[in-house]
């Protein structure tokens, strides 16, 4: 009769572990993302009083709300989602807003920036994008909330500006951007502390690409507004852009409307936001698009970060996202 003593036991339990360890998969790229995401939500979740999760309805914003669900399952988001509304957004995002928010049992708070106007805080410029308006709306939505930390779905390869943001993004009492006077952030160390009336800027899928971001929605099974994928819609071009022609973007001198087939890689006021020409119409094709494209989304589609060299980064030092 074979005995077994504990040792053999301790060294039977190692044998098992090391062979469920040779079988399992390897973890790949999108593993190691997903967890630095995940480790960010719960960090500025143990961090901070309040936080706020920044959805815009489109995919870096959807990506985020999945990782956050995820990050603190089965129990409910420890913080609302909260959309600056421009008044000029796509009908389509504004139905999966609802549906990807209100629809799963998440808290929305929408602020809008046509209260904004109307309150005089903002003015807007006839025949312009109300894109750099949501700076003031999110500010007021910032103090009045309470909010200390407002998470977001930027990434560093979007734009310059952005390359150059920490994941945890301080900003002063104004709501401003420092980009000279960022924290150090050491083997992911952190720094969460702030003063009265300052908050945080904090942005866990800063490290991801493009492509990073569509594969991940790939392998989740992710839901996106349908404007993503390829369809036919009327526009015109307009420096070197197509805009979908609608109430705020109308014929000028010799601008011709035309129907084509296009998605759009990024979404946001209608007045500002480009389509481009794309027969992609699957989340795979897309994958195989942006394989072989080598301008990022906003550089192509964004009429707003085309003002001046430094656009993004003059809006970011003013509150913007």
């Amino acid at each position: 009769m074979t005995t077994t003593t504990p040792l053999d036991s301790l060294f039977l339990d190692e044998l098992d572990l090391e062979a469920a360890a040779a079988t399992r998969p390897a973890p790949n790229h999108l593993d190691a993302l997903e967890a630095e995401a995940v480790f960010i939500l719960r960090e500025v979740a143990a961090e901070f009083a309040r936080p706020v999760l920044l959805f815009s309805g489109g995919k870096d914003s959807a990506v985020l709300l999945h990782l956050a669900e995820k990050a603190f399952a089965p129990g409910p988001l420890p913080f609302p989602v909260m959309h600056i509304d421009t008044g000029h957004n796509f009908d389509d995002v504004l139905a999966f807003r609802d549906h990807r928010t209100t629809g799963k049992g998440h808290r929305l708070i929408v602020a809008s920036v046509q209260d904004t106007i109307d309150q005089g805080r903002a003015t807007e410029e006839a025949g312009g994008s109300r894109n750099r308006l949501q700076a003031t709306t999110l500010l007021d939505a910032v103090a009045s909330h309470g909010f200390d930390v407002c998470l977001g779905g930027g990434r560093r390869d979007e734009e310059k500006a952005r390359a150059k943001e920490r994941v945890f993004s301080f900003r002063n009492k104004a709501g401003q951007w420092d980009p000279s006077g960022q924290r150090p952030e050491p083997w992911s160390i952190y720094n969460g502390r702030i003063h009265a009336g300052e908050h945080m800027r904090a942005f866990p899928i800063s490290n991801w690409t493009e492509l990073d971001v569509w594969e991940y929605i790939s392998r989740e099974g992710i839901e996106l507004p349908s404007m993503y994928f390829a369809h036919r819609r009327t526009v015109l071009e307009r420096d070197g852009m197509l805009l979908a022609v609608c109430p705020q973007v109308v014929p000028r001198g010799d601008e011709v409307p035309f129907e084509d087939t296009v998605r759009y890689r990024t979404v946001g006021d209608m007045s500002c936001t480009g389509a481009v020409r794309s027969s992609a119409a699957t989340v795979a094709e897309i994958i195989d698009e942006l394989a072989m494209t080598r301008v990022t989304e906003r550089g192509a589609t964004r009429a707003d970060d085309r003002f001046s060299e430094a656009a993004m980064e003059d809006r970011k030092k003013e509150g913007y996202f």
